[in-house]
């Protein structure tokens, strides 16, 4: 089992930045791979960005390329999402996930969530 536990949610002006993290405690984190994803109200739940258990590979969404950065520190067994330029279509709770298979894109492939953290950015 792997608990994740997502804080750094708030509320911020558009063009702000924010700083995610999720923390990770039971099994061995550095195994796993771990990806960020957002869900909006009445709206699906989407990938946002992913990381290689050792964080050499990177992978994120269109829509969030060049402004997000997500990276990990598994020696705090923590993975950020650095979030800037922020739109108020990034508004959304954001999960952190984890996984043994890649750093895949889709939902299905992760095997242990977070409970979200709401992120929410103002016009």
């Amino acid at each position: 089992q792997v608990q994740l536990v997502e804080s750094g949610g708030g509320l911020v002006q558009a063009g702000g930045s924010l700083r995610l993290s999720c923390a990770a405690s039971g099994r061995t984190f550095s195994n796993y791979a771990s990806g960020w994803f957002r869900q909006a109200p009445g709206k699906e739940r989407e990938f946002v960005a992913a990381i290689n258990w050792s964080g050499t590979n990177t992978y994120y969404a269109d829509s969030v390329k060049g402004r997000f950065t997500i990276s990990r520190d598994n020696a705090k067994n923590t993975v950020y999402l650095q979030m800037n330029s922020l739109k108020p279509e990034d508004t959304a709770v954001y999960y952190c996930a984890a996984t043994l298979t890649g750093f895949p894109d889709a939902a299905y492939e992760y095997d242990y969530w977070g409970q979200g953290t709401q992120v929410t950015v103002s016009s």
